[in-house]
């Protein structure tokens, strides 16, 4: 028990266990307000309105087209140009200029450019003759997209959408190399390079970081299927099309 204890391996899990959080915190923050709109890009992107459309067009080629690191320095750099002018009369700048705050706000705007591409692409493969069939028995635009266009959409999309997760999940690695850290609220990478500078160990510090994101991506994985599968669950399965042979009694 005492060399389990005293082993470096363990004690830098240990270590690295509330760092982790910080990059959950980053990619699930996210989320929630990331989701909505791309949703909302994607149906600007197929609206037949020219300006809403080259709009959505133009902020989703534009944050896919520049690096999130860019992204980050670009964001923070603004921010803090406002601080003196803005956010400090107003007395936010210590919640404005956070990671905790500025960290999610500028992963929503770059996870949702990305997410958008994947819901329109959806979009344009939600099958036709679903369309004409509800619009045949007079849907209206509202209940046609509610019960026809997005569950075909979020169904084709989720796959694709699950990966996006995850790569949002390892774009957090990124956050505290561009922002501040404030109160010692380091994240896996930073914090890993942190213990890199006590003693060199490179491949220890570095393979446990690596492990967490690997661990972590595959229970997001798992959840994510799990969605997968309630959202298909009307489809038949490849075991559920399994040939059952009969007896021949004409033999």
């Amino acid at each position: 028990m005492d060399w389990l204890i005293n082993n470096p391996l363990v004690e830098d899990i240990m270590i690295l266990a509330r760092p982790a959080t910080f990059n959950l915190y980053f990619a699930f923050a996210s989320i929630p307000l990331g989701f909505p709109f791309a949703v909302a890009l994607a149906l600007g992107k197929n609206s037949p309105n020219w300006i809403i459309s080259h709009l959505s067009r133009g902020y989703i080629y534009a944050f896919r087209g520049s690096p999130l690191f860019i992204q980050l320095f670009m964001f923070y750099s603004i921010m803090l140009s406002f601080n003196l002018s803005h956010w400090k009369p107003m007395g936010i700048d210590h919640i404005v200029l956070h990671p905790l705050f500025l960290g999610p706000m500028i992963l929503i705007l770059n996870t949702s450019a990305y997410t958008a591409e994947i819901f329109y692409g959806a979009l344009r493969a939600v099958p036709k003759g679903e369309v004409e069939a509800a619009q045949s028995v007079g849907m209206g635009k509202r209940q046609l997209f509610r019960s026809v266009t997005w569950p075909n959409m979020i169904r084709l999309a989720w796959p694709a959408y699950t990966n996006e997760i995850v790569f949002l999940f390892h774009a957090t690695a990124l956050i505290y190399f561009t922002l501040p850290v404030i109160n010692q609220q380091k994240d896996i990478m930073n914090k890993a390079g942190e213990l890199f500078e006590k003693d060199y160990n490179v491949f220890l510090h570095f393979s446990v970081a690596a492990l967490y994101f690997l661990v972590l991506s595959m229970m997001i994985f798992y959840a994510s299927n799990l969605v997968y599968r309630q959202l298909t669950r009307h489809l038949s399965r490849p075991e559920d099309r399994k040939i059952k042979l009969k007896p021949n009694y004409m033999r």
